[in-house]
């Protein structure tokens, strides 16, 4: 089934019981930020629908009441990722219709009611409108639009249309400008990568999959709206830090951090501006909620792979020999 059917499929079902009331997105590490898109999308579109995000064994641990008959629960694993595969069966229990994201079965396709695959971000043949955090907004926006009307969902459609082409247009632009950041903070023992609203997870993700998992480099992510409040006593002429300039609301946030990094910065302060990227290649009413989209695979497969390179860090072997052991 496509997305929207299995949403006005569970629509029509919950109507019975008294509609969708609520939404959670269930994940752990990059999955987990993968989910921020549609949960940034669903707290400032949503009028009547309660959305949260929760990492899955925090879920698993402490489910929040609200969780119910009422609940559509969108769970992600790449692989079937043990404490998510649980988040899915708790969620079930308590009566949510449970949504699948995956890219290879596991218990977590058994365990859901409805399954979606999508296409990680890493790999070149990717289609980027059709990965983790891609299709999980897009459950989101077709979730809103199916109980409370989304007066955008076409400029929206539009969006994914042009996604991958954008991405791939990014992608070869960010090359070059990533093998030289990459060979200045070849030696680097700290790099904080700062961002804020629809580029939030980017940042986070970027820092404790690549950067630290893969990588095995301290790597704090500050939100450029909490720089002011502590972070900034951090910085001087030496330290790395790595910008992510949103389009959107949020932007003034980013710029006024901007302002003072390269005022007091050094250097290896670095600024990446979803505007040199293409976002504005969306419609002005959606551009915001692909920041994400954008952001996201340039890192993991521009910047880390160049530090990867750089540093002589065989990203892929370490990554799974952790996975494995853990």
């Amino acid at each position: 089934m496509e997305i929207r059917e299995i949403i006005d499929q569970i629509v029509k079902d919950k109507a019975a019981v008294g509609g969708v009331k609520s939404v959670v997105w269930l994940a752990a590490g990059g999955s987990n930020g993968g989910n921020y898109p549609a949960q940034y999308f669903m707290d400032r579109e949503a009028k009547t629908i309660r959305s949260q995000m929760f990492t899955s064994n925090e879920f698993v641990y402490a489910p929040p009441k609200f969780v119910n008959e009422n609940t559509i629960a969108v769970v992600t694993s790449m692989r079937g990722t043990p404490e998510t595969c649980r988040a899915a069966q708790v969620a079930k229990d308590l009566g949510a219709a449970t949504i699948g994201l995956y890219v290879q079965e596991s218990l977590l396709t058994e365990t859901c009611d409805y399954n979606v695959k999508y296409d990680s971000i890493m790999f070149d043949e990717s289609d980027q409108s059709k990965t983790n955090a891609a299709l999980g907004m897009r459950i989101a926006i077709d979730i809103v639009d199916a109980v409370e009307g989304y007066a955008d969902y076409a400029e929206a459609m539009a969006a994914y249309d042009i996604l991958d082409a954008v991405y791939n247009e990014a992608k070869a632009y960010c090359m070059p400008l990533a093998a030289a950041w990459a060979e200045q903070n070849k030696n680097e023992r700290v790099i904080s990568v700062m961002a804020s609203g629809p580029a939030f997870a980017s940042a986070y993700i970027f820092s404790i999959c690549n950067i630290m998992e893969m990588l095995q480099i301290q790597s704090p992510t500050v939100n450029s709206c909490e720089f002011f409040h502590g972070p900034f006593e951090v910085l001087d002429e030496k330290e790395s830090f790595f910008l992510l300039k949103a389009e959107g609301r949020t932007r003034p946030a980013d710029e006024r951090a901007e302002t003072f990094l390269r005022q007091y910065g050094g250097d290896k302060v670095y600024v990446l501006d979803a505007r040199e990227l293409g976002i504005n290649r969306f419609a002005d009413s959606v551009a915001e909620y692909f920041n994400h989209m954008l952001f996201s695979p340039i890192l993991n497969n521009t910047y880390m792979k160049c530090l990867s390179a750089a540093t002589g860090e065989d990203y892929m072997t370490r990554r799974y020999m952790w996975k494995v052991k853990y």
